[in-house]
C-alpha cells in the first residue's frame, strides 16, 4: 500500500493514487469515494469484499445479472 497524503483520492480496495492508475468517482452515503478500473468489478459483483474500506459494504448485494 503506498504511503499517500491523506487527502490524496485513492481506490478503496488498493490504496492505490490517480497518480498511479485511473480512478473513477463515485458517491456513497453522502461522501465521495474512488475506485479503480481494475476493481470496479468488485464493487458491482461482490461489494461484500470491499467491507472495512467502504462503509456499509457488508450489506450490499450483487448486482443480478440477467445474460
Amino acid at each position: 500500500m503506498a504511503a499517500n497524503h491523506p487527502h490524496e483520492p485513492q481506490c478503496v480496495a488498493c490504496d492505490r493514487t490517480g497518480q498511479q492508475i485511473p480512478l473513477i468517482a463515485f458517491e456513497y452515503q453522502n461522501r465521495k469515494f474512488w475506485i479503480c478500473p481494475q476493481h470496479l468489478p468488485m464493487l458491482i459483483h461482490d461489494p461484500k469484499t470491499l467491507t472495512g474500506r467502504l462503509p456499509g459494504a457488508e450489506g450490499m448485494e450483487p448486482a443480478e445479472h440477467h445474460d
